[in-house]
């Protein structure tokens, strides 16, 4: 099982084997419509960007995913642990009309149809399916987001809320700043012990003067802490921060840049 590349309509998508049944992806920079610095398939809206370039980059996004802008329900992400349980009444909020939430780095639903869509130019961004009970997740993860547990905080809330067994759970980990770029002082070690503990320690590497931290393999740790199984866990090796030609990368673009989407849903209509 693995996370993939694949071409398709001028766009190239990750997608995860273990997903495969659902419409899904993790969105790369080519194939849009967008100009500098957001060129080309930028799917952030409050980058800057002409809205009409965005709305057709996600027009060309969903119809690679079988999915469809009027369905896509978006965060609002500011590297919190906030998650929102998204039904029918969100279609469309982010993109088509304006949300009505904000602090929201996860969203959850059990509503086919529903497009949960979480953002990334160097974070961690993870999709989870619960085959059982037909109920999916995304998550926006960067370092703050993994060290305050909004992975483990998602699985609970799965849980509580539909009778997810984490054991079912299947999970994407799609591409991310990698541990080669990652470089920091202290601080993100030191988050990542409390949280974690010992655990943290194989993915926490002291090359001076800085810290190379694998967010990816944390975030994996805290699916594994929440009870998901190993063989149920795919991760993208891809680095944002060394691909510029695939990704945006805060680290190495700033602020003058797009963004990279995931994008989850449900088979079918809720109203089909």
């Amino acid at each position: 099982m693995a996370i993939t590349l694949h071409r398709e309509a001028g766009l190239t998508v990750l997608r995860s084997e273990l997903l495969a049944p659902l419409p899904h992806g993790f969105s790369t920079r080519p194939g849009g419509v967008s100009p500098a610095p957001w060129d080309s398939l930028n799917l952030g809206p409050s980058r800057g960007d002409a809205p009409e370039n965005v709305r057709e980059n996600y027009r060309r996004f969903c119809a690679v995913l079988g999915t469809e802008p009027e369905r896509a329900v978006l965060s609002q992400q500011t590297h919190t642990t906030n998650l929102r349980r998204v039904t029918a009444e969100d279609a469309g909020k982010g993109l088509i009309r304006p949300r009505d939430y904000r602090d929201v780095d996860a969203l959850m639903t059990d509503v086919p149809g529903l497009a949960l869509t979480v953002f990334s130019a160097d974070c961690g961004v993870i999709l989870l399916h619960d085959p059982v009970h037909a109920a999916i997740a995304a998550v926006h993860a960067g370092w703050r987001g993994c060290a305050g547990g909004i992975l483990a905080k998602t699985v609970q809330s799965m849980t509580e809320s539909y009778g997810t067994d984490p054991a079912d759970l299947l999970a994407a980990i799609g591409p991310c700043i990698g541990q080669c770029c990652f470089e920091t002082d202290d601080d993100v070690p030191a988050a990542m012990r409390a949280a974690l503990g010992a655990e943290a320690e194989p993915y926490l590497r002291y090359q001076a003067p800085k810290w190379h931290v694998d967010l990816s393999g944390l975030n994996r740790q805290w699916l594994l802490r929440a009870g998901l199984l190993p063989e149920h866990i795919e991760r993208s090796e891809l680095c944002t921060a060394c691909r510029p030609d695939l990704f945006w990368s805060h680290r190495k673009m700033g602020e003058r840049r797009g963004v990279q989407a995931a994008m989850i849903a449900l088979p079918g209509r809720e109203d089909a």
